[in-house]
């Protein structure tokens, strides 16, 4: 049973950093696309970045986060800095078994249960 486990959220004040981290159990997603997303209250779901072999980001976090992977370990990582109170979300690691970008939460077959960040001003 494939299982995504995300860890590292809490509660930082504006400008500050987070590491979001996603271990993956059941299979490896080596070679495969592994993505965050995030979702707040009220809000739909929304693609933040994703990797396979290289890396994707929405325009509101470029050059402030970095998706990473360490395949030995099947984990996924997101380093979050520069954050601001609209980051405000709970984040959530997506991952799926077919190939090609992917940016739509109907695209992934497996998540995590979600990390709560929240950001004070």
């Amino acid at each position: 049973q494939v299982q995504l486990v995300e860890s590292g959220g809490g509660l930082v004040q504006a400008g500050g950093s987070l590491r979001l981290s996603c271990a993956a159990s059941g299979r490896t997603f080596s070679g495969y696309p592994m993505g965050w997303f995030r979702q707040a209250p009220g809000k739909e779901r929304e693609f933040v970045a994703i990797i396979i072999w290289n890396t994707y980001y929405a325009d509101f976090v470029k050059g402030r986060f970095t998706i990473s992977r360490d395949n030995a370990k099947d984990t996924v990582y997101l380093q979050m800095n520069s954050l601001k109170p609209e980051d405000t979300a709970v984040y959530y690691c997506a991952a799926d078994l077919r190939a090609g970008l992917r940016y739509l939460p109907r695209q992934y077959d497996y998540w995590g249960q979600g990390t709560q960040v929240t950001v004070s001003d």
